[in-house]
């Protein structure tokens, strides 16, 4: 059997691992066993959180939309039922952005959603 040497690409993979992990405590940058521990464990939380960040997001334009929406005179809900029965087709998104980059285009889009509400009550 041939002798297989490996020096070359061992070294250049626990490089890669050390470089990976610049910036952990400890050992952790530092020992390679440790640093490829920290590294898969970074990894995953960073897959994890990629994740939930979209839900974090959402809930972040909730809560700038139903501030918009109290200052006119609505609350959340009534306000995107209002819109869907008005058919207007914007995401939330682009509301907690026009909410506070525009407050009078946002105001605009509240008094439909409100007419829209009164007259599906009437």
């Amino acid at each position: 059997m041939t002798r297989i040497k490996r020096g070359v690409t061992k070294r250049r993979r626990h490089k890669k691992v050390l470089k990976m992990t610049k910036g952990h405590q400890g050992v952790r940058h530092t020992l390679y066993r440790r640093a490829h521990e920290s590294l898969i464990h970074a990894l995953q939380y960073s897959y994890a959180h990629r994740k939930e960040r979209k839900g974090d997001m959402r809930r972040l334009w909730n809560i700038r939309i139903n501030a918009a929406a109290h200052i006119n005179g609505t609350t959340y809900s009534k306000l995107i039922h209002g819109l869907k029965l008005a058919g207007v087709d914007i995401n939330r998104k682009m509301l907690a952005d026009l909410a506070i980059r525009d407050p009078e285009a946002f105001a605009h889009i509240a008094e439909t959603a409100k007419d829209q509400l009164q007259t599906a009550a009437a």
